[in-house]
Protein backbone atom coordinates (compact mmCIF):
# COMPACT_ATOMS: atom_id res chain seq x y z
CA UNK A 1 0.00 0.00 0.00
CA UNK A 2 1.06 3.28 -1.11
CA UNK A 3 1.63 6.17 1.64
CA UNK A 4 -0.90 8.10 -0.28
CA UNK A 5 -3.34 5.74 -0.31
CA UNK A 6 -2.69 4.73 3.45
CA UNK A 7 -3.91 8.68 3.93
CA UNK A 8 -7.35 7.79 2.13
CA UNK A 9 -6.20 9.84 -1.05
CA UNK A 10 -8.18 8.58 -4.04
CA UNK A 11 -6.95 6.38 -6.39
CA UNK A 12 -6.14 7.72 -9.84
CA UNK A 13 -5.93 4.75 -13.00
CA UNK A 14 -3.22 5.90 -15.81
CA UNK A 15 -5.01 4.62 -19.15
CA UNK A 16 -1.79 4.09 -22.07
CA UNK A 17 -3.04 2.75 -25.12
CA UNK A 18 -0.23 1.65 -27.29
CA UNK A 19 1.05 -0.06 -30.35
CA UNK A 20 4.21 -0.38 -31.47
CA UNK A 21 5.47 1.79 -28.46
CA UNK A 22 8.74 0.28 -27.29
CA UNK A 23 10.71 3.22 -28.22
CA UNK A 24 9.14 5.49 -26.07
CA UNK A 25 7.28 3.46 -23.43
CA UNK A 26 9.63 3.15 -21.07
CA UNK A 27 10.19 6.52 -20.64
CA UNK A 28 6.59 7.06 -20.24
CA UNK A 29 5.94 4.27 -17.25
CA UNK A 30 9.26 5.76 -15.62
CA UNK A 31 7.59 9.62 -15.72
CA UNK A 32 4.42 7.38 -14.06
CA UNK A 33 6.55 5.89 -11.43
CA UNK A 34 8.37 9.13 -10.36
CA UNK A 35 4.75 11.13 -9.74
CA UNK A 36 4.84 12.75 -6.67
CA UNK A 37 1.29 11.74 -6.18
CA UNK A 38 1.83 7.63 -5.26
CA UNK A 39 -1.67 6.20 -5.37
CA UNK A 40 -1.61 5.01 -8.96
CA UNK A 41 -2.46 2.44 -10.99
CA UNK A 42 -1.33 1.90 -14.50
CA UNK A 43 -3.46 0.47 -17.32
CA UNK A 44 -1.42 -0.31 -20.45
CA UNK A 45 -3.80 -1.20 -23.55
CA UNK A 46 -2.23 -2.75 -26.58
CA UNK A 47 -3.64 -3.64 -29.88
CA UNK A 48 -1.48 -6.11 -30.81
CA UNK A 49 2.03 -4.56 -31.20
CA UNK A 50 4.42 -6.75 -33.06
CA UNK A 51 7.39 -5.09 -30.88
CA UNK A 52 8.45 -5.64 -27.16
CA UNK A 53 5.64 -3.07 -26.25
CA UNK A 54 3.81 -5.57 -24.23
CA UNK A 55 6.78 -6.98 -22.60
CA UNK A 56 8.15 -3.52 -21.62
CA UNK A 57 4.83 -2.48 -19.95
CA UNK A 58 4.51 -5.90 -18.43
CA UNK A 59 7.44 -4.79 -16.02
CA UNK A 60 6.02 -1.96 -14.60
CA UNK A 61 2.39 -3.00 -14.30
CA UNK A 62 0.17 -6.13 -13.88
CA UNK A 63 -2.99 -4.17 -15.85
CA UNK A 64 -1.38 -5.15 -19.14
CA UNK A 65 -3.90 -6.05 -21.29
CA UNK A 66 -3.72 -6.99 -25.41
CA UNK A 67 -7.72 -6.75 -27.15
CA UNK A 68 -8.49 -6.48 -30.66
CA UNK A 69 -9.11 -2.72 -31.32
CA UNK A 70 -9.34 -0.69 -34.26
CA UNK A 71 -8.90 2.43 -32.97
CA UNK A 72 -7.15 4.38 -29.70
CA UNK A 73 -10.91 5.29 -28.40
CA UNK A 74 -11.92 1.65 -28.29
CA UNK A 75 -8.57 1.01 -26.02
CA UNK A 76 -9.28 3.89 -24.11
CA UNK A 77 -12.87 2.52 -23.24
CA UNK A 78 -11.56 -0.34 -22.29
CA UNK A 79 -9.24 0.90 -20.14
CA UNK A 80 -11.92 3.23 -17.98
CA UNK A 81 -13.72 -0.68 -17.61
CA UNK A 82 -10.70 -1.74 -16.54
CA UNK A 83 -10.00 0.76 -13.77
CA UNK A 84 -10.44 1.12 -10.17
CA UNK A 85 -9.33 4.74 -9.45
CA UNK A 86 -12.39 7.38 -8.40
CA UNK A 87 -10.26 9.59 -11.14
CA UNK A 88 -8.86 8.15 -14.47
CA UNK A 89 -6.41 10.00 -16.98
CA UNK A 90 -5.26 8.97 -20.44
CA UNK A 91 -1.99 9.81 -21.97
CA UNK A 92 -0.13 8.21 -25.11
CA UNK A 93 3.02 6.06 -25.13
CA UNK A 94 5.22 9.11 -26.22
CA UNK A 95 4.40 11.44 -23.42
CA UNK A 96 5.84 12.06 -20.19
CA UNK A 97 4.81 13.32 -17.37
CA UNK A 98 6.70 16.19 -15.01
CA UNK A 99 6.69 14.84 -11.78
CA UNK A 100 3.92 16.72 -9.74
CA UNK A 101 1.18 16.08 -12.83
CA UNK A 102 -1.17 14.00 -11.25
CA UNK A 103 -0.85 15.59 -7.77
CA UNK A 104 -2.05 19.44 -9.59
CA UNK A 105 -4.95 17.19 -11.25
CA UNK A 106 -6.24 15.99 -7.66
CA UNK A 107 -5.20 19.04 -5.92
CA UNK A 108 -7.27 21.02 -8.61
CA UNK A 109 -10.48 18.47 -9.03
CA UNK A 110 -11.11 18.11 -5.19
CA UNK A 111 -10.99 21.68 -4.91
CA UNK A 112 -14.68 22.01 -7.14
CA UNK A 113 -16.72 19.13 -7.47
CA UNK A 114 -17.67 21.02 -10.62
CA UNK A 115 -14.93 20.32 -12.48
CA UNK A 116 -15.50 17.01 -14.74
CA UNK A 117 -12.29 17.55 -16.57
CA UNK A 118 -8.74 18.52 -16.30
CA UNK A 119 -6.58 20.13 -19.16
CA UNK A 120 -2.95 19.22 -19.02
CA UNK A 121 -0.59 21.40 -21.03
CA UNK A 122 1.33 19.85 -23.69
CA UNK A 123 4.76 20.61 -24.93
CA UNK A 124 6.17 18.78 -27.94
CA UNK A 125 10.40 18.24 -27.36
CA UNK A 126 12.59 17.07 -30.42
CA UNK A 127 15.74 17.91 -32.49
CA UNK A 128 13.72 17.46 -35.43
CA UNK A 129 12.51 20.99 -36.96
CA UNK A 130 8.69 19.95 -37.23
CA UNK A 131 8.87 18.92 -33.22
CA UNK A 132 10.13 22.82 -33.15
CA UNK A 133 7.11 24.06 -35.43
CA UNK A 134 4.62 21.77 -33.23
CA UNK A 135 5.73 22.94 -30.38
CA UNK A 136 6.09 26.82 -30.80
CA UNK A 137 2.06 26.06 -32.43
CA UNK A 138 0.93 24.47 -29.12
CA UNK A 139 2.28 27.77 -27.11
CA UNK A 140 -0.59 29.81 -29.03
CA UNK A 141 -3.67 27.16 -27.61
CA UNK A 142 -3.98 27.36 -24.07
CA UNK A 143 -7.45 28.17 -23.12
CA UNK A 144 -8.89 27.91 -26.18
CA UNK A 145 -10.98 24.25 -27.91
CA UNK A 146 -8.33 23.00 -29.09
CA UNK A 147 -6.84 21.74 -26.02
CA UNK A 148 -9.03 18.79 -24.80
CA UNK A 149 -9.00 17.86 -20.72
CA UNK A 150 -7.28 13.98 -20.27
CA UNK A 151 -7.90 13.91 -16.67
CA UNK A 152 -11.30 13.18 -15.55
CA UNK A 153 -13.83 11.58 -12.76
CA UNK A 154 -14.20 7.97 -13.48
CA UNK A 155 -17.79 8.22 -12.63
CA UNK A 156 -18.70 10.94 -15.28
CA UNK A 157 -16.85 8.84 -18.09
CA UNK A 158 -18.72 5.77 -17.22
CA UNK A 159 -22.12 7.99 -17.39
CA UNK A 160 -21.79 9.20 -20.66
CA UNK A 161 -20.36 6.59 -21.90
CA UNK A 162 -16.75 7.30 -22.55
CA UNK A 163 -15.27 8.14 -25.76
CA UNK A 164 -16.96 7.91 -29.16
CA UNK A 165 -15.74 4.83 -30.78
CA UNK A 166 -17.21 5.36 -34.09
CA UNK A 167 -15.27 9.07 -34.57
CA UNK A 168 -11.18 9.08 -34.94
CA UNK A 169 -11.31 12.91 -35.93
CA UNK A 170 -10.76 14.46 -32.40
CA UNK A 171 -11.72 11.27 -30.60
CA UNK A 172 -10.34 12.77 -27.39
CA UNK A 173 -12.61 15.79 -27.55
CA UNK A 174 -15.46 13.36 -27.01
CA UNK A 175 -15.45 12.55 -24.11
CA UNK A 176 -15.04 16.07 -22.49
CA UNK A 177 -17.83 17.42 -24.79
CA UNK A 178 -19.91 14.43 -23.28
CA UNK A 179 -19.22 15.53 -19.93
CA UNK A 180 -19.66 19.13 -20.24
CA UNK A 181 -23.47 18.30 -21.25
CA UNK A 182 -23.91 17.35 -17.89
CA UNK A 183 -23.02 20.89 -17.17
CA UNK A 184 -19.52 19.96 -15.91
CA UNK A 185 -16.46 22.26 -16.25
CA UNK A 186 -14.07 20.62 -18.74
CA UNK A 187 -11.97 23.53 -19.22
CA UNK A 188 -9.59 23.58 -15.80
CA UNK A 189 -6.52 23.76 -16.23
CA UNK A 190 -3.27 22.82 -14.42
CA UNK A 191 0.22 24.59 -15.34
CA UNK A 192 2.69 21.90 -14.93
CA UNK A 193 3.09 20.05 -18.59
CA UNK A 194 3.28 16.81 -20.63
CA UNK A 195 6.37 16.42 -22.48
CA UNK A 196 5.20 14.64 -26.01
CA UNK A 197 8.57 13.02 -27.84
CA UNK A 198 8.14 14.09 -31.18
CA UNK A 199 11.67 13.39 -32.44
CA UNK A 200 10.87 11.13 -34.91
CA UNK A 201 8.05 13.49 -36.59
CA UNK A 202 8.05 12.84 -40.23
CA UNK A 203 6.00 15.05 -42.55
CA UNK A 204 4.91 12.44 -44.33
CA UNK A 205 3.42 10.34 -41.62
CA UNK A 206 1.76 12.97 -40.27
CA UNK A 207 -0.27 14.14 -43.29
CA UNK A 208 -1.20 11.05 -43.93
CA UNK A 209 -2.63 10.32 -40.25
CA UNK A 210 -4.29 13.88 -40.82
CA UNK A 211 -5.64 12.67 -44.02
CA UNK A 212 -6.92 9.33 -42.01
CA UNK A 213 -8.54 11.17 -39.55
CA UNK A 214 -10.28 13.73 -41.57
CA UNK A 215 -12.13 10.77 -42.77
CA UNK A 216 -14.57 11.21 -40.08
CA UNK A 217 -14.58 14.80 -39.71
CA UNK A 218 -17.98 14.88 -40.95
CA UNK A 219 -19.77 12.80 -38.45
CA UNK A 220 -17.73 14.76 -35.98
CA UNK A 221 -18.73 18.10 -36.80
CA UNK A 222 -22.17 16.71 -37.65
CA UNK A 223 -22.30 15.70 -33.44
CA UNK A 224 -20.19 18.24 -31.96
CA UNK A 225 -21.17 21.44 -34.53
CA UNK A 226 -20.95 24.47 -32.07
CA UNK A 227 -17.83 23.44 -30.92
CA UNK A 228 -16.09 21.28 -33.53
CA UNK A 229 -16.80 24.81 -35.55
CA UNK A 230 -14.73 26.49 -33.36
CA UNK A 231 -11.48 23.83 -33.33
CA UNK A 232 -11.66 23.22 -37.31
CA UNK A 233 -12.05 26.87 -38.74
CA UNK A 234 -8.83 27.64 -39.97
CA UNK A 235 -9.68 31.57 -40.07
CA UNK A 236 -9.54 31.14 -36.10
CA UNK A 237 -6.39 29.35 -36.21
CA UNK A 238 -4.94 31.82 -38.27
CA UNK A 239 -6.60 34.86 -35.92
CA UNK A 240 -4.91 32.73 -32.94
CA UNK A 241 -1.30 32.78 -34.60
CA UNK A 242 -1.59 36.64 -36.42
CA UNK A 243 -3.41 38.08 -33.75
CA UNK A 244 -0.16 37.24 -31.04
CA UNK A 245 3.06 39.22 -30.99
CA UNK A 246 4.83 35.97 -30.08
CA UNK A 247 3.80 34.20 -33.24
CA UNK A 248 6.16 37.51 -35.30
CA UNK A 249 9.34 36.65 -32.82
CA UNK A 250 10.40 33.47 -34.02
CA UNK A 251 10.01 34.12 -38.01
CA UNK A 252 11.27 30.55 -39.16
CA UNK A 253 8.86 28.76 -36.94
CA UNK A 254 5.87 31.50 -37.34
CA UNK A 255 6.23 30.05 -41.54
CA UNK A 256 6.88 26.09 -40.76
CA UNK A 257 3.32 26.73 -38.51
CA UNK A 258 1.77 28.12 -41.82
CA UNK A 259 3.12 25.44 -43.73
CA UNK A 260 2.38 22.81 -41.65
CA UNK A 261 -1.20 23.82 -41.03
CA UNK A 262 -2.38 24.32 -44.78
CA UNK A 263 -0.60 20.79 -45.68
CA UNK A 264 -2.70 19.55 -42.44
CA UNK A 265 -6.02 21.31 -43.91
CA UNK A 266 -5.33 20.10 -47.48
CA UNK A 267 -4.39 16.32 -46.52
CA UNK A 268 -7.54 16.47 -44.01
CA UNK A 269 -10.15 18.16 -46.16
CA UNK A 270 -8.67 15.12 -48.51
CA UNK A 271 -9.91 12.65 -46.45
CA UNK A 272 -12.99 14.54 -44.77
CA UNK A 273 -14.03 14.28 -48.86
CA UNK A 274 -12.97 10.50 -49.50
CA UNK A 275 -15.01 9.47 -46.19
CA UNK A 276 -18.23 11.35 -46.88
CA UNK A 277 -18.52 10.19 -50.54
CA UNK A 278 -17.95 6.70 -48.89
CA UNK A 279 -20.56 6.83 -46.51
Amino acid sequence: MSSNESKGYPLVSIVIPTYNSERTLEKCLESIKNQTYKNVEVIVIDKGSKDNTVKIAKKYTDKTFVINANERSEQKNYGIKKSNGEYICFIDSDMELMSKVIEECINLIESDEKIGGIIIPERSVGDNFWAKVRDFERSFYAGTEIESARFFRKDLALEVGGFDENLIFFEEATLPQKIKKLEYNIKARIKIEILHHEDNLSLLRWLMKKYYYGKTAWKYIEKYKEYGSKQISPLSRLGLFLKNKKFYSEPLLAFGVIILKSLEYASATSGYLVGKVKE
